[in-house]
């Protein structure tokens, strides 16, 4: 059963009528028998935008870093030339998981280090495939400081050689790093 509140516009035959839906949604029903004025209307817009816009916001608490430092790294400072950039330097690139079994998972974690004069932001890391997932440091790493990359391989599904990459992009020259993963996935004899 809906509830109605209903309020008349300008004359008795303008009715107006709000109702809570059986999923709680909020259903506005007009039913205009004279002219409504254009200022109700406009009324009456900017109320229902007002209502739909409001769970719009994110939920995260991230803090905000203009994608411009990322996809273009010399916007961070109009003057800045390369050597002024992060420079992202990985102890190994590329690993080796030896052989696995098929529907075995393998975590392999790349250490890092920023050897630039800026603080490194990783704005994304995408693998190659939805069977590879990395996970990476979502806050700026200062000159000097080190982290890692945890990238996450699952085999199942997957058989013989494997070659898998992450790619990093952050405020690096060029913007993209790749890092890389491979091995040997064994499927079991029945």
């Amino acid at each position: 059963m809906h509830q109605t509140q209903s309020s008349e516009c300008q004359s008795e035959r303008d009715v107006l009528s709000l109702s809570k839906g059986s999923r709680g949604h909020l259903i506005i029903k007009i039913q205009i028998l004279n002219k409504m004025k254009i200022k109700n209307l406009l009324f009456l817009s900017a109320f229902v935008i007002a209502i739909t816009s409001c769970n719009n916001e994110s939920a995260t608490n991230d803090p905000e870093v203009s994608t411009d430092v990322i996809n273009d790294p010399a916007t961070a400072a109009e003057d800045a030339d390369d050597s002024e950039l992060p420079v992202i330097e990985f102890e190994e690139d590329v690993m080796d998981f030896g052989e696995i079994s098929q529907g075995e998972k393998v975590k392999r974690i790349y250490r890092f280090t920023n050897t630039g004069k800026s603080d490194l932001i990783i704005s994304d890391a995408k693998g190659s495939c939805g069977c590879t997932v990395p996970r990476w440091p979502k806050q700026p790493i200062k000159p000097g400081q080190s982290g890692d990359i945890e990238v996450v391989f699952d085999s199942n599904g997957k058989q013989g050689r494997q070659h898998k990459t992450v790619t990093l992009i952050a405020n690096t020259k060029p913007n993209t790093t790749v890092i890389a993963l491979k091995g040997d996935v064994l499927v079991p004899e029945k």
